[in-house]
């Protein structure tokens, strides 16, 4: 027995090199990816906004130990498309140093945007402190004239 048949809400694309992703992704992500794919298509799960260079993708946590993403891109879809909109995957790898995202952002054409003017600041030094000096040391306490001397060392067995 069959239900009505659900119209999927968007269209779905792959950029070819996410396609090969998925293909290499191990057995269990690539089932979990292709579920949360199918309902990103369905309209019953929409990813979290990405921002600064990715503005304009959205991502979906795969795993449940949020180690997998999926970055997808909502567009336009062709003019020969039964949809208006599309799904367009652009990358389906692990989070692991950022991997996705800078995949993602190479596959779109995208270098990483330099730092904001603000953390640029926050990270450079001052070009009023100058070089650093060497912080002298301290003289010891006895070098000074009028303090009494350490006693000299003395040769022990040496005097009977």
């Amino acid at each position: 027995m069959t239900g009505p048949e659900i119209r999927p809400a968007f269209g779905l694309s792959f950029d070819p090199r996410a396609l090969t992703d998925l293909l290499q992704a191990p057995g269990d992500i690539r089932d979990l990816a292709l579920s949360q794919l199918q309902d990103v298509v369905n309209a019953r799960l929409f990813g979290a906004k990405l921002t600064r260079d990715l503005a304009g993708c959205r991502k979906v946590y795969v795993d449940h130990r949020n180690a997998w993403r999926i970055v997808y891109a909502q567009r336009p879809a062709p003019a020969n498309s039964t949809y208006r909109t599309e799904i367009h995957v652009v990358a389906v790898r692990p989070r692991e140093a950022h991997d996705v995202y800078d995949t993602a952002r190479a596959r779109l054409g995208m270098t990483r945007q330099p730092m904001s003017a603000r953390t640029h600041a926050a990270r450079t030094r001052s070009p009023q402190l100058g070089t650093r000096q060497p912080i002298p040391k301290p003289a010891p306490p006895y070098a000074m004239p009028g303090l009494p001397q350490p006693a000299s060392p003395t040769l022990k067995g040496a005097a009977r």
